[in-house]
């Protein structure tokens, strides 16, 4: 059976480098400020989905995502990989979602694109850590959902066949269709991107990212696939009061870069004073206990 599939991916900075200028002052994260990555556990998602796509003829990979313009950039990382299309949801009002506000837009695009067999992305994102826009998308779309995925090992007559990584081991599960999947980091990697596939999509992009003076303009009208689709809350028919800021309950307070520093180091023996002293200065300083 040919399936239909959206991956879910998201942009995020590169939480390696969180500086002085991570926050806005109205407590969102400054993404302008720091350099921007695909989401690593979102490419263990995609390949799942490409894998699909090869074992079933006729399926579909699209990669949805949300943020300012120059988050067409992960759909294009995905079109190198082997994906077919691509949604970008951006729009002003879209700004400081929290994972509420995040999941409604999602679920509102997974509606406008339609008869979807399969939603997938990874089972969080680095810049929150919540693993939260997965099931709160599936709950919005009343939809099955599976967690923790690892591996689709098949899909058949509509169930599809999960291997998950929980906590003390691993366990295989069914799900019927359509289904929401979430996708560990420890699932397969992601395939690096095709020299022929860059080659085609590498001047693909949202309108909003072009700039209109560009040597290869002509191309947009020649080859339609090189325009990716560019959705606002209004394309969407989202509820502004839901999206962005106005429908984030949720606030971040600050973002910092922590460095832990040695104050100072202590020689012990294996003495069971030298032990005991050692346990009871941990317990005082409410380190253990």
């Amino acid at each position: 059976m040919s399936l239909k599939i959206v991956v879910l991916a998201k942009q995020v900075p590169d939480t390696r480098n969180v500086g002085k200028d991570a926050m806005t002052a109205e407590g969102t994260v400054n993404r302008a400020a720091l350099p921007a990555i695909f989401n690593p556990e979102d490419l263990n998602a995609l390949e799942q989905a490409l894998r699909l796509k090869e074992l079933h003829p006729g399926s579909t990979v699209g990669v949805l995502t949300m943020g300012p313009p120059r988050a067409g950039e992960i759909i294009r990382q995905g079109l190198y990989r082997g994906a077919d299309t691509g949604w970008l949801l951006t729009d002003r009002l879209f700004a400081g979602a929290d994972t509420l506000a995040t999941s409604y837009a999602l679920a509102m695009a997974i509606k406008k694109i339609g008869d979807v067999d399969i939603v997938i992305g990874g089972r969080q994102a680095i810049d929150g850590d919540t693993a939260q826009v997965g099931p709160q998308v599936a709950q919005k779309l009343g939809l099955n959902q599976v967690t923790y995925a690892e591996e689709i090992l098949k899909i058949e007559n509509g169930i599809a066949t999960i291997r998950r990584h929980i906590d003390g081991g691993v366990e295989t599960v069914e799900a019927p269709l359509p289904v929401v999947i979430t996708v560990n980091g420890s699932a397969a990697p992601c395939r690096p991107c095709n020299a022929k596939l860059v080659m085609k999509y590498k001047y693909a992009t949202c309108p909003m990212e072009r700039k209109g003076n560009e040597p290869w303009s002509n191309l947009y009208d020649e080859r339609p696939y090189l325009t990716l689709n560019q959705w606002s809350v209004a394309d969407v028919n989202g509820d502004p009061q839901q999206c962005g800021l106005s429908g984030s309950p949720t606030k971040v307070k600050a973002v910092q870069n922590i460095v832990f520093q040695a104050k100072e180091s202590k020689t012990l023996t294996s003495a069971d004073a030298d032990v005991e002293n050692l346990v009871k200065e941990l317990i005082d300083e409410k380190i253990i206990g």
